[in-house]
C-alpha cells in the first residue's frame, strides 16, 4: 500500500516540474508592462493602432464564433454578396447552397400562371469583392408541352442582368451597413479603408 501511495506521488512530480519551468519561462516577458514612451495614453489611438496591425479582436465576433458549428457558416454571414444573393432569390426553393465551394444552385421553379415553364438559377462567386465581375450568374429555361417533352434553354441576359444589378445593390447596402455599425462600435476610429 506504501508503495500504490508513493507510485501515485511521484507519478505527479514530473508534471509539476514541467508547468514550474513553463512558469518560469513565461514570467519574463508575461509580467513586464509597456512602455509609457511608446504607447499612447488615448484608448482610441491605441484600438486604432492594434486595429492596423491586426491585434484586435471584437467579443461580438468570439462569442458568434462559439455559438457556430462552424467557421464557414459564420463567415458567410459577413460576406454581404453572399447574403445580398440568398435574399435575392429567397422565394426559390435552393438545391444547394455551398459557401466553401463559393456557388447557390436553386431548384427549379414556376409560378403559378405557367407550370409548364420553370427556371432555374446557379450563382457562382468569383470574389468576396462587390463589383459586377464577382459573381457569375447562369439562368436556364425548362419549357415542357402536354407530353413532358421538356426543352432546356441557357443564358436568358434580361434575366441574368436585374438579378446582378438587384445583388449588388443589395451588397452595396449591407456594405454600408456592415461599416456604420462598425463606426458605431468604435467612435472616432477610422476602420479599413473608407
Amino acid at each position: 500500500m506504501k508503495n500504490y501511495i508513493f507510485l501515485k506521488k511521484f507519478s505527479l512530480l514530473p508534471i509539476f516540474l514541467i508547468f514550474l519551468i513553463l512558469l518560469n519561462s513565461c514570467g519574463k516577458n508575461f509580467f513586464r508592462g509597456a512602455d509609457a514612451r511608446k504607447v499612447s495614453p488615448n484608448p482610441r489611438e491605441r484600438v486604432q493602432k492594434n486595429l492596423e496591425e491586426g491585434k484586435g479582436f471584437r467579443l461580438n465576433n468570439a462569442i458568434k464564433k462559439g455559438m457556430t458549428r462552424g467557421g464557414d457558416f459564420e463567415f458567410a454571414s459577413s460576406n454581404e454578396l453572399w447574403r445580398a444573393s440568398l435574399d435575392i432569390i429567397e422565394f426559390m426553393p435552393l438545391t444547394s447552397a455551398n459557401y466553401s465551394g463559393g456557388i447557390i444552385i436553386t431548384d427549379w421553379y414556376s409560378n403559378n400562371t405557367n407550370p409548364n415553364e420553370t427556371i432555374k438559377i446557379t450563382i457562382r462567386f468569383l470574389s468576396n469583392e462587390i463589383r459586377s465581375d464577382a459573381i457569375d450568374i447562369n439562368v436556364f429555361y425548362k419549357k415542357c408541352d402536354a407530353e413532358y417533352k421538356c426543352v432546356v434553354q441557357k443564358n436568358n441576359k434580361n434575366i441574368e442582368t436585374e438579378l446582378r444589378r438587384e445583388i449588388l445593390k443589395k451588397a452595396t447596402k449591407y456594405q454600408k451597413q456592415t461599416k456604420a455599425n462598425n463606426k458605431s462600435f468604435y467612435p472616432g476610429v477610422k476602420m479599413g479603408k473608407d
